[in-house]
């Protein structure tokens, strides 16, 4: 007789993940995942050791989900049986948060009863994690949290105090080093906190673990079959490491194994596994015998699902080199990176900023005579005074003028400044035409310089009512004057215009909103509007209008790039924007055509060359849609063009460093 198998969900952020994952980590997070198993009436998870329970009534209360894993043939004896041979390797002292934890129970568990896996959204979101430079910057404090005692020596308490040199790295890789510090000591205290009822056996107290870190670790642990076959169907490359407590040389070749996991699973972490297999563990000898395999320690390695080599004994370089063969085999390098491009390269990678600041006061006077000019409305009031009690002050104190006095008392952006500001930016937008909002934006391109602003904006949820973004405010206006059949609407814009360019082109100095503004629309919705007014403006017939958009086509593509670059040096990998061939082909045709009619400003020329260079170089669709794409165009005789007489000037391209790059992207990244 069947039984029924449900994964039980929890998150145990309780909703901080979903909200403050993008400005800690650049990635849209939707919880830390901890998950046990439902089946004969019992819940069953791990954390201080195995806990069981009646469903529901772990110290985390109610499920956030509940996930039908099938029906199990096996009967209740059998599962007990292998619950019991789980204890000995599920132990308190063995969890770690990233790389042994209730996940890693889960899915073991579900692979012995159904033959499946836990979903890919919970057992990844390691991966996803570890991929930013916050979470990269994290491991250490995590694993001297979860640090294993030596054998023979009783487990001390977790410290969950990162050390100096840990909590430097935090500071550095995320915008909030004390709110980050906090939530990953709250969900470690949870992890570990006691369960208000202890039913049945098992090592005492409760259960979960965090899903900042899951069974997407570097190192997988499987003690059956269907753990393993799930592995092998989800991972293009699988290491499987057969092992056994009581072998030596085994001892002596794990912290190879380990280290050349953590080393490997930085790039392409969804497709690469390192699998661990106890032979005394579960159904582990009956995982070797499957695979032949007679003596420890054994590796075998999978691409695709299909054995290609073994290594028998202890080989730390024949290790090493079987790896990196088979990375080869399943990754190839991209085509671009054999290629010589030195003025590409010596390209700055650093956004294009506007740091011009004017006077401050003038300014405002010439924005207030536009709110006195309209129609007094308690709105225009509460905005008015909003401008000029709490953001001329801010302004002030971050941009003093020269020749003050005194110096001007310095103001935070805090989130209860920003946020009253975007109210009045939202209040201003609906009543004044675009062509007096220009001052408004100006204000707003300087406190993109501000980090805290950046961060701010970067965290705006898009699915809250609440949340006003006063980028997408000032998008939906410059929108509508590009869409026009208005001539002079448009020429009377053109300052708006202009300024909300230069805004935009501030907003990449913040990598986590520079990657937000560039998310998918379903996630964040501002990439298509930011697109439509780029492609807009690098036709505009003002020269300023097209070098404002040139930059921001840059700054795109620069972002684009950094993430491309970071991949090939495995560094920060994941951490870059998501790439989308349709998206990127409508990029490269917009800058091609703005080349094409580009023929009085060599900047434009250059920072649009640079954007396609950008935009080509290292692409994963480069073959299949942008190559295609640049012979279809003639992007070779449109860039070459720009080097003749009245090409871009009235000689063509003068400049001797801007000539060098027009011609190796004709050359070496054009068909």
């Amino acid at each position: 007789m069947s039984s029924k198998v449900q994964l039980y969900v929890y998150d145990l952020s309780n909703g901080l993940a979903k909200q403050l994952s993008m400005p800690l980590t650049g990635k849209q997070i939707d919880g830390v995942w901890h998950t046990s198993v439902v089946v004969f009436g019992k819940e069953i998870f791990y954390g201080q050791g195995i806990c069981i329970t009646p469903p529901g009534q772990s110290h985390h209360g109610r499920p956030l989900q509940i996930v039908d894993m099938g029906e199990t043939a096996i009967d209740e004896e059998t599962f007990q049986e292998y619950l019991t041979e789980m204890r000995q390797h599920y132990t308190a002292e063995k969890y770690h948060l990233l790389d042994f934890n209730c996940n890693s129970f889960t899915n073991d568990c579900i692979g012995f009863l159904t033959g499946e896996s836990i979903p890919a959204w919970i057992k990844d979101l390691p991966s996803d994690f570890l991929s930013t430079p916050f979470g990269a910057a994290l491991r250490p404090t995590i694993d001297a949290m979860f640090r294993r005692p030596a054998p023979g020596v009783a487990p001390a308490p977790a410290s969950l105090q990162p050390s100096p040199e840990a909590a430097s790295a935090a500071a550095a890789a995320s915008p909030n080093p004390a709110l980050a510090s906090s939530l990953l000591q709250a969900v470690a205290n949870q992890a570990f906190s006691p369960s208000p009822s202890t039913p049945t056996p098992a090592p005492s107290a409760p259960t979960p673990s965090q899903a900042t870190a899951t069974v997407a670790s570097p190192i997988h642990i499987c003690t059956n079959p269907s753990s393993l076959q799930s592995l092998l169907h989800t991972h293009r490359v699988v290491v499987v490491f057969f092992t056994s407590k009581i072998c030596g040389p085994c001892r002596m070749i794990e912290p190879a194994f380990e280290d050349l996991a953590h080393e490997k699973t930085h790039r392409h972490a969804d497709k690469i596994a390192f699998v661990k297999v106890d032979l005394g563990v579960g159904l582990g000898s009956q995982l070797a015998r499957q695979f032949g395999v007679r003596v420890t320690p054994t590796f075998l390695f999978f691409l695709d699902g299909q054995k290609q080599s073994e290594i028998k004994g202890v080989n730390a370089p024949e290790l090493r080199s079987q790896t990196d063969l088979l990375l080869y085999q399943a990754f190839p390098p991209h085509p671009h990176t054999r290629l010589s491009l030195p003025a590409v390269e010596s390209l700055s990678l650093s956004p294009i900023l506007f740091t011009q600041v004017p006077p401050l006061d003038t300014m405002l006077s010439k924005f207030i005579s536009f709110l006195d000019a309209a129609p007094s409305t308690p709105d225009v009031q509460s905005a008015k005074q909003t401008i000029t009690s709490v953001v001329l002050p801010y302004l002030k104190s971050r941009f003093p003028a020269k020749d003050a006095n005194s110096v001007a008392k310095k103001v935070n952006a805090s989130s209860v400044l920003l946020n009253s500001w975007a109210d009045a930016t939202r209040k201003i937008v609906d009543i004044l035409p675009p062509a007096q909002l220009f001052p408004l934006a100006d204000m707003w391109r300087l406190a993109f310089h501000d980090d805290a602003v950046g961060t701010w904006c970067a965290g705006l949820s898009p699915t809250n009512p609440r949340s006003i973004d006063p980028i997408m405010l000032f998008l939906s206006k410059a929108t509508e004057i590009l869409e026009s059949p208005d001539a002079d609407a448009k020429a009377s814009a053109r300052n708006y215009l202009l300024t909300v360019l230069r805004m935009l082109a501030n907003t990449f100095a913040s990598p986590a909103l520079a990657k937000r503004l560039l998310a998918p629309g379903s996630r964040a919705g501002t990439r298509e509007p930011l697109t439509r007014v780029l492609v807009g403006a690098l036709l505009h017939g003002d020269a300023a209008v097209r070098t404002a958009a040139a930059s921001v086509a840059f700054n795109v593509a620069a972002c684009l790039q950094k993430g491309r670059v970071d991949q090939v040096r495995g560094v920060n990998v994941g951490a870059g924007v998501e790439e989308d061939g349709e998206w990127e082909v409508e990029l490269v045709s917009a800058m091609l055509e703005a080349l094409a009619n580009e023929t009085q400003s060599e900047e434009v020329v250059h920072r649009l060359t640079a954007a396609v260079a950008f935009m080509l170089r290292l692409s994963p669709v480069y073959d299949a849609q942008l190559a295609p794409l640049l012979e279809v165009l003639q992007a070779r005789d449109t860039l070459k063009s720009k080097l003749e007489r009245g090409g871009c000037g009235e000689q063509g391209v003068q400049k001797k460093d801007v000539r060098k790059l027009v011609e190796e992207v004709a050359e070496k990244l054009c068909p």
